[in-house]
């Protein structure tokens, strides 16, 4: 299994996230700007859902925006699984617009020790990373 390089706190605020948005999902934006520099973008879930989420488009706009003007990467999207395992479901798969970028699960399922997968998804097919923190 490919590993995959983040930092501590980058997942960190992906856990606190989860938390503050529950039992809704949340969701978010991961930027890499330069080699092992990541930053955490939050993301309004406009679906306010347990079971899916829907990025608010002008939030992510703004951050696609300033990522390509300032040619930092969009280097990975992560939302929360309240109930379930950290796993892309189907609606995740098909949602998956980003090649090049990875996607993580936080799951929720069992409350007090949260996990975070890691996960590149090309065509539907998905192929799991393994989370190496720096």
């Amino acid at each position: 299994m490919e590993k995959i390089e983040l930092t501590k706190d980058i997942v960190d605020q992906m856990f606190r996230h989860a938390n503050q948005e529950k039992p809704n999902e949340c969701c978010g934006v991961i930027i890499k700007k330069k080699e092992g520099e990541f930053e955490l973008h939050t993301v309004r879930n406009i679906e306010q859902s347990p079971f899916r989420y829907n990025m608010d488009a002008q939030e992510f706009y703004t951050i696609y925006q300033e990522s390509e003007k300032n040619n930092w990467d969009m280097w990975g999207f992560y939302h929360s699984h309240t109930h379930t395992e950290a796993y892309p479901s189907e609606t995740d798969r098909n949602l998956a617009a980003w090649p090049d970028s990875y996607y993580l699960v936080v799951s929720l399922q069992d409350e007090g020790k949260p996990i975070v997968r890691c996960f590149s998804i090309t065509d539907g097919n998905i192929h799991e990373k393994q989370l190496q923190l720096t």
